[in-house]
């Protein structure tokens, strides 16, 4: 049984979600962007162009640009492997992918100091590189830190928004390819990348908007400002600096971040309806050449005289 109609409990459920989305969402947002500007635009860019905050969102960039790259290709990989091979641990694969939903990004940025640092496993065989080659890699405060501990945060985003979209599909399509003679690449190409590419779009979308929000796995591995800092530490280093200017000057850079999430919503948005037209397009397509068919199959075929 569907829900009764009620116009009341409908004013009310629309009252409810409005005052919700706007205390919580909303009214912080617009506070950001009304404090940014309490000093004036002038000090806005003034604020938003010293050279610890360029530094901080070229260092924001990178990190976010490379953790796409590697989710996106990771995130196709995963996809395909899960949803069309069967092998022992394939559960297991499929919960391991999820871990960075449930550790906490700061307990993932301690591991990465664990791992990497002057006391890790891994620092033996950095320091055997460095010496050999003549090199001078380092992971734990440096730029690489940074974007491992912002790859582990986004890495189950582009996975988990293809995979589910890759199983309702089915791989009957990639079967009959595969019996006609298709290779693996010709099927994913033309058959299973068309199926998917706006699930791994959104994917995108949300991996980006999650890599440039990040804080507390960065916040472990990342301690120069100038240098290794993101735009959210530096937005919590100057908020720390207790000053008046400098509290505004925090929010002014906190506006960069709230435009880039903008952004990144009218982004999804488009993607989202675009994906709708264009199913409601396929469906409706679907629709009229049945209808044909059918009335094709109903009419009388004249004899030849």
């Amino acid at each position: 049984m569907g829900y009764k109609k009620k116009k009341s409990t409908r004013f009310i459920m629309i009252t409810i979600s409005t005052l919700f989305i706007g205390v919580m969402l909303l009214l912080p947002l617009i506070m950001v962007i009304i404090s940014s500007l309490r000093e004036g635009f002038s000090f806005y860019l003034e604020a938003i162009s010293t050279k610890t905050v360029i530094s901080a969102l070229k260092v924001t960039l990178l990190a976010t640009v490379i953790t796409v790259m590697v989710n996106t290709f990771f995130g196709i990989v995963a996809s395909v492997l899960l949803t069309r091979y069967s092998f022992k641990g394939k559960q297991l694969l499929q919960t391991l992918i999820d871990i960075p939903f449930s550790v906490s990004p700061v307990i993932a940025g301690l591991a990465f100091i664990m791992m990497f640092g002057r006391m890790g496993w891994a620092a033996p065989l950095i320091d055997a590189i460095n010496n050999t080659f003549g090199w001078d890699i380092k992971i734990v405060f440096a730029i690489p830190g940074v974007v491992l501990a912002t790859i582990f945060v986004t890495f189950p985003f582009v996975s988990r928004e293809v995979i589910p979209v890759l199983n309702a599909v089915g791989s009957d399509e990639e079967d009959a390819a595969a019996l006609m003679g298709a290779g693996t690449f010709t099927i994913f190409r033309r058959i299973t990348f068309p199926h998917m590419k706006w699930a791994l779009l959104y994917g995108i979308v949300l991996c980006t908007a999650r890599a440039l929000g990040e804080f507390g796995a960065v916040n472990a591995l990342s301690k120069t400002r100038g240098e290794t800092f993101t735009l959210p530490l530096e937005i919590d280093a100057l908020y720390m600096s207790g000053s008046a200017d400098s509290i505004t000057a925090a929010f002014a850079v906190s506006s960069i971040l709230v435009l880039c999430s903008i952004v990144l919503l009218i982004i999804r948005s488009v993607l989202e309806h675009t994906h709708l037209s264009g199913s409601g397009a396929g469906k409706n397509k679907g629709s009229a050449v049945k209808k044909e068919s059918g009335a094709t199959d109903g009419a009388e075929v004249p004899e030849e005289i």
